[in-house]
């Protein structure tokens, strides 16, 4: 994860996007492309979005990572911890139901 950070910080840095990415624009770049992602999906089933726009699909879910991972770098945020414990309150909060 910290190769690939240091990637898209020497991406960024190189074509002198630095001063435009502060939080609130990454934030919303995340969602701009979280939408450019639903795209693929509108109007048909999953299946036939898969089988349309897989390449294009996966193309949309790098950039919403890419943006995710720049906004935790400025904040630094570690997502792998953050991951792991919004999983545990997630865990307590929607406990697995036995009686199914």
């Amino acid at each position: 994860m910290k190769e690939l950070i240091k990637e898209i910080r020497k991406f960024r840095d190189e074509r002198g996007w630095g001063p435009y990415h502060n939080e609130k624009d990454l934030a919303i770049s995340i969602s701009l492309e979280a939408n450019e992602l639903l795209e693929n999906f509108q109007w048909i089933s999953s299946e036939e979005a898969l089988d349309a726009s897989s390449e294009n699909i996966k193309e949309e879910m790098a950039d919403v990572f890419i943006y995710l991972l720049q906004l935790a770098d400025k904040m630094d945020v570690d997502l792998i911890e953050e991951a792991f414990k919004k999983m545990e309150k997630n865990a307590l909060k929607y406990p697995v139901n036995r009686e199914k």
